[in-house]
């Protein structure tokens, strides 16, 4: 996503299907629908069209998705409480706060695709955020790229190793790269 939805608490991590639902700016009356009906280890994902005039959330829902078991809560607008929030340590990335209420009047849709952020979620797309941000994942390209996701993770923690035991303090691959965008000429080292 565009880098505007962020996480309540740096320590918060969240990845699960999207239970999708589309709201009316201000308005949560489809969020307590959407709760009704999602399940354990869903991810709600809330299309709240980036307005921050008023709260979609607080404390309260966000203690009854925690009791539902939803793996976590995504907001394109405001929430409130946040201070609870992140003394909860449940995850919650949202667009903004705002200490005001919504109303509870306006309907919307639940489990249908929504724009969050400047990107398109549907229903069961795989949801994964930390605090630098939320990506979203096409449910069908989801499992191809869950070996590509883990060897990317045992690279990296190599590269991190390598640079801790001062064995690898460079890339292997800068020379050939520099060279190849032109900053060093064929035989150049650094």
């Amino acid at each position: 996503m565009n880098g505007r939805i962020q996480g309540l608490s740096p320590k918060m991590k969240v990845a699960g299907p999207a239970f999708t639902v589309e709201v009316r700016p201000g308005d949560n009356l489809m969020i307590h629908a959407a709760l009704a009906l999602a399940k354990p280890g869903d991810v709600l994902v809330i299309d709240g069209k980036g307005d921050l005039s008023a709260a979609l959330m607080g404390t309260i829902m966000m203690t009854q998705a925690e009791a539902l078991g939803l793996a976590g809560v995504i907001v394109d607008g405001a929430v409130r409480d946040a201070e609870e929030i992140r003394e909860m340590g449940y995850p919650v990335f949202a667009a903004g706060t705002n200490p005001n209420g919504p109303t509870k009047l306006v309907p919307g849709r639940v489990n249908w695709p929504v724009s969050v952020g400047g990107v398109t979620v549907r229903p069961g797309d795989l949801v994964v955020a930390d605090f630098d941000g939320v990506v979203v994942i096409e449910k069908e390209k989801a499992k191809g790229l869950l070996p590509l996701a883990a060897k990317k993770h045992a690279d990296e923690t190599a590269r991190i190793e390598g640079i801790k035991s001062g064995k690898q303090l460079r890339p292997a691959w800068l020379e050939k790269t520099l060279v190849s965008a032109g900053v060093l000429k064929e035989g150049e080292v650094l």
